[in-house]
């Protein structure tokens, strides 16, 4: 294990592995490519060893650009555009690279439809369409979804949903009901596009809980997924992994005790960890985190229970005592939201077999 100062982000590789042949087996056999997400991971080795140069997702335009430096060459923005923002985005179209925006408004489309023939370039767009009302899009029945397709003309790609609900969907049968809503919502935008005399080449779907529920994702052609890679407690929760597919913990040392408040002290605290809960509505709330021993084995019982800047609270979920854990002791944090606790660090430590292989740089900013 590597010796590197706590706190930490850790990398399994193993199952980082395991992982993506999961997702990438699983799409093969319904004969759709994957867009890797990279905005849990933001980085380009990882992204090598899931799917090396294939097509990709990015939540910033840092990631764009970085991705682009790494050889990356097709790549789906996939927040929708900001007006100001689209000089950065003809200065990756320069360079060769697809950069795909995302849109749900007649002004950003207009937005865009002047900046492309004012700088005579083809600034390929998605309509994002709301499949649950999780986030953001038009309805694939909105009035207004034709008028922005024509609007964009030329520029004009496709189409893309996201299940965000599916993080809410807590059996088999609600996972795979919100996989084939995100298609069917997907599809028939699409289809409303053709019918009225527009080109509509991509149908984008995606989540990690509907890429790995779907069963059937005929009209669609590509799925977007990226917490995958690490996997979470979240996911965890709803059922599309276990706790032995964590890729992603954060390593921690032991530096105090509060034996009158049963509580072990250590210096990873929220700026390591993230203040992330999502699991706090789940039918397990896993406080901030599950702990385990360096190995990688589950300590019985024992969560993250609190978090300031700079340590962490070890307790029982039940309340009974605490493990003796000496001074010094290094631990592993599992934590509730990968995307969030990687965004805490600008590296991984990345072991195989338990052994130090690499380390791995990490992009942060926008």
């Amino acid at each position: 294990m590597t010796t590197s100062d706590t706190p930490y982000a850790l990398v399994d590789a193993d199952r980082l592995d395991r992982n993506a042949s999961r997702l990438r087996d699983h799409l093969g056999s319904l004969g759709v490519p994957l867009r890797l997400h990279v905005k849990t991971a933001k980085s380009v080795d990882v992204a090598r060893r899931v799917h090396d140069g294939g097509p990709i997702t990015v939540s910033t335009l840092a990631e764009a650009e970085h991705f682009a430096d790494a050889g990356y060459r097709d790549v789906l923005y996939a927040v929708g555009i900001a007006p100001h923002k689209l000089p950065r985005v003809a200065a990756l179209l320069r360079r060769g690279v697809t950069l795909t925006v995302l849109l749900d408004t007649l002004v950003q489309a207009e937005a865009v439809a002047e900046f492309a023939a004012a700088q005579g370039l083809r600034v390929p767009a998605l309509i994002e369409i709301d499949c649950d009302g999780h986030r953001g899009g038009v309805l694939p029945a909105d009035p207004g979804l034709v008028p922005i397709g024509r609007t964009l003309g030329a520029n004009l790609a496709g189409v893309l949903t996201h299940a965000g609900e599916s993080y809410f969907a807590y059996t088999p049968e609600a996972l795979r009901k919100a996989a084939d809503n995100e298609r069917d919502v997907a599809v028939a935008a699409a289809t409303t596009l053709r019918d009225n005399g527009l080109t509509c080449e991509i149908v984008s779907v995606g989540s990690t809980p509907t890429a790995h529920a779907a069963t059937d994702l005929t009209g669609v052609t590509e799925v977007r997924a990226g917490n995958f890679v690490f996997f979470d407690l979240v996911m965890a929760g709803i059922g599309v992994c276990t706790t032995d597919d964590l890729a992603l913990s954060v390593v921690v040392t032991v530096i105090g005790h509060q034996p009158d408040k049963n509580r072990v002290l250590t210096d990873g605290g929220w700026m390591a960890t993230s203040r992330d809960r999502g699991t706090q509505a789940q039918a397990v709330d896993q406080g901030y985190g599950l702990v385990a021993r360096l190995g990688g084995d589950l300590v019985p019982g024992l969560l993250m229970t609190g978090a300031s800047q700079e340590h962490g609270v070890l307790s029982t979920r039940d309340g009974s005592p605490v493990p003796d854990l000496p001074i010094g002791t290094r631990l592993r944090i599992f934590p509730n939201h990968a995307c969030a606790t990687a965004a805490q660090h600008d590296r991984y430590e990345v072991v195989s077999g338990g052994v130090p292989l690499a380390t791995w740089p990490r992009l942060r900013g926008w």
